[in-house]
């Protein structure tokens, strides 16, 4: 697709969606709340900086001053981008209904006829290893230490919780949303959101083990939970029977891991290292996940 045509669909979602309710949401409370240089230009440039594969704040405003300086007369100072971007209006607060607003977007039909929901977590890190322990950005608000199983690490950061709708033959697309703490186990978290899910099928790890809720929420929501089966205390190996069936409810999983990869691949969103402030986390977070579902709806 031709970078022009890119930027310009980019700035057209903006101006679309960021009105009335999002629009307030942001607002500047200070006399200077018109600025030359609109809170639409910085949202359009932080997602086509994304979607160029600039993953740094930095990278980004370097590359569009360099490439595209004529399209945004009024483009700030780095430094002032970035405190517009990350601290001065709460920019932060909009990424996420954008998010559902780029789902639009997306042919679903096919999803709704199945009804297949995926259920898991990946880290968001902003220090990882022995840095871990001594990270504080956003400590107050959210975040913590986590251990990483895939990576065998601990990291200072949050975890990203998706429950996503199975498509065939593509990536699934984003159902439900959250951040939590990195030390959060996925059931707690998912129990904030099963009471809303109604019929269907939902998959998900062994960290989703827990018969008495299979049992109550095939009786009260028509929601059968399908994980793979965990051993017994004491218990070596598993008998043929449920070594196929944990097998066959690995594989209906396996589409939210690659989807996971391909938003890690097109946005590097895990490594949030650049990150300073709960905002900016957020930022980093929504705005990526924004730009992720743009790509899906634009490049269909």
């Amino acid at each position: 697709m031709d970078v022009h045509y890119t930027l310009v669909r980019i700035y057209l979602f903006i101006c679309r969606h960021y009105q009335g309710r999002l629009a307030a949401i942001a607002q500047r409370q200070s006399n200077n709340n018109d600025p030359d240089f609109t809170d639409k230009e910085v949202l359009t440039i932080y997602l086509f900086g994304l979607f160029k594969k600039r993953t740094t704040v930095n990278g980004i405003y370097e590359y569009v001053d360099d490439h595209f300086s004529d399209w945004f007369p009024d483009l700030p100072s780095y430094q002032s981008y970035n405190r517009r971007l990350n601290r001065l209006n709460r920019l932060n607060a909009v990424f996420p209904p954008l998010v559902e607003r780029a789902l639009e977007h997306i042919d679903s039909e096919e999803t709704r006829a199945i009804m297949l929901r995926i259920a898991d977590s990946m880290p968001i890190m902003m220090a990882k290893g022995q840095r871990a322990s001594q990270a504080t950005v956003a400590s107050e608000q959210i975040a913590d230490v986590g251990y990483c199983s895939s990576k065998d690490t601990f990291y200072h950061g949050v975890k990203l919780h998706v429950i996503a709708e199975k498509r065939s033959d593509t990536l699934p697309l984003l159902d439900r949303v959250g951040l939590t703490p990195g030390s959060k186990n996925d059931l707690q978290a998912a129990r904030l959101v099963l009471p809303a899910i109604e019929g269907g099928v939902l998959c998900g790890d062994k960290a989703y083990c827990d018969g008495p809720l299979k049992e109550r929420l095939a009786e009260d929501q028509n929601l059968a939970l399908l994980t793979p089966i965990k051993k017994e205390k004491g218990q070596k190996t598993l008998s043929a029977a449920d070594t196929l069936y944990s097998e066959a409810v690995s594989r209906l999983r396996q589409p939210i891991e690659s989807l996971f990869s391909w938003i890690d691949e097109k946005t590097e969103i895990q490594c949030a290292s650049k990150v300073r402030s709960y905002r900016g986390l957020l930022v980093h977070v929504f705005g990526r996940l924004t730009a992720a579902m743009l790509i899906l709806a634009l490049n269909p």
